[in-house]
């Protein structure tokens, strides 16, 4: 049996450069633009990798993604757990896709399924 881990994770900014500059001097993490998404930016931090993007709302935390074979169905276990999904199953062209939930406690979670086919 597949147990879900931590594949990915977002850093919402207001301003991405300075963000960007942040992590790279403390941690010595490069970053990439994100193709296709404006003012996104790709982590590499030699394990899980991680997106720098604009902030939506303020307070905004980071949000981690688990790896789950659907997106869908475990979409359905948050709900069916006493959880609620904030953002629909969406397509990251030639990556996969992607939800975001809150637990009971209101913490958001993102759910992530590879699918190079995605589109």
């Amino acid at each position: 049996m597949h147990v879900p881990t931590i594949v990915w994770f977002n850093i919402p900014a207001g301003e991405s450069d300075r963000a960007r500059a942040f992590y790279e001097k403390v941690f010595a993490w490069t970053t990439e633009p994100f193709p296709g998404m404006e003012g996104a930016f790709e982590i590499a931090t030699g394990g899980i990798g991680g997106e720098i993007l604009a902030r939506t709302y303020p307070g905004e935390p980071i949000t981690v993604f688990v790896g789950v074979p659907s997106v869908e169905e475990y979409a359905a276990r948050v709900r069916g757990a006493g959880g609620r999904v904030v953002i629909p199953k969406m397509p990251v062209p030639g990556r996969g896709y992607f939800a975001v939930c809150e637990d009971t406690e209101q913490n958001r979670l993102g759910l992530w399924e590879d699918d190079p086919s995605a589109g």
